[in-house]
């Protein structure tokens, strides 16, 4: 099994959405923000060769909207979702499966491209079957308000009226090796992938974990809708981390791709932080 991080882009986004109640005192210190308050992040995907599939976990943002959605996004570096995955020698016609950790425009966004002729919409990776969890996309389709604008129909439907949608209904393995697990704190059935190397497991944080930052157990964002369930989620899969090695692949983490845990006085802590390859 071979795994490839694919660095699509970094993007900029409000310190005090990614950081929650934590106070800018607190967190500047880990995350400088600009004269505008933004912080600089990056948006990490992760494609997994098995030999006999070739999965790549979650999609970035893509880029059919325009340019007053983007001003928000404030893209920057990175090689693209496309250049990224030729970067690693691979097409898009080559990837089979496509694992939404869940569908918020930075997730699942690159997953739908529009065709030629921009008059329509078409998946951005034809061979592929679209893997989503089934409590997510039920949510999706009726969210809370807090969370409906993360939710574009030009991201869904497309994906839906293919005929490549598949569902997970709880947690499962996909393939051997490939571990889908839900959890309900940032937002209901977000699905983390466990990836088995045969080494050691690597885990692809999504938004349970989004950077090294927010390990502590408060330290949580403000776009969290069940901030208590997160807290649980958080507090028991660090535990399992630290006890079973576990590798954490970072998708929004600017300055560490990857880290391990160790448990301390003071809860569950970065151990060591590390590239993947």
């Amino acid at each position: 099994m071979k795994l490839f991080p694919i660095h699509i882009s970094n993007f900029k986004i409000d310190g005090g959405s990614m950081f929650g109640v934590v106070p800018k005192v607190l967190w500047q210190s880990k995350y400088p923000a600009d004269e505008n308050n933004l912080c600089s992040w990056s948006l990490r995907s992760l494609l997994i060769d098995t030999g006999d599939r070739v999965i790549l976990i979650d999609t970035g943002h893509g880029d059919k909207q325009g340019k007053k959605f983007f001003s928000h996004v404030h893209l920057f570096g990175g090689d693209g979702l496309e250049g990224a995955i030729n970067k690693k020698g691979y097409s898009l016609d080559d990837i089979t499966d496509v694992i939404l950790t869940h569908l918020h425009a930075d997730h699942c966004g690159g997953a739908v491209k529009f065709n030629n002729d921009k008059t329509d919409y078409e998946l951005t990776f034809k061979n592929a079957n679209y893997w989503v969890s089934k409590p997510h996309w039920d949510w999706a389709m009726s969210p809370n308000k807090q969370e409906g604008a993360s939710f574009l129909e030009e991201n869904l439907m497309p994906m839906f009226k293919s005929g490549k949608l598949k569902f997970i209904e709880k947690d499962t393995e996909l393939y051997p090796g490939i571990n889908l697990r839900l959890y309900n704190g940032h937002t209901v059935g977000q699905m983390i992938p466990f990836v088995d190397t045969g080494d050691n497991i690597v885990v692809f944080m999504a938004d349970l974990i989004p950077s090294t930052a927010h390990i502590p157990l408060v330290w949580n964002m403000a776009y969290d809708v069940r901030p208590m369930d997160m807290i649980q989620d958080k507090e028991d899969f660090l535990n399992e981390a630290a006890e079973k090695k576990y590798t954490l692949f970072f998708q929004h983490d600017l300055y560490n791709e990857c880290a391990t845990v160790q448990k301390t006085e003071k809860g569950v802590r970065v151990k060591e932080t590390f590239t993947l390859i």
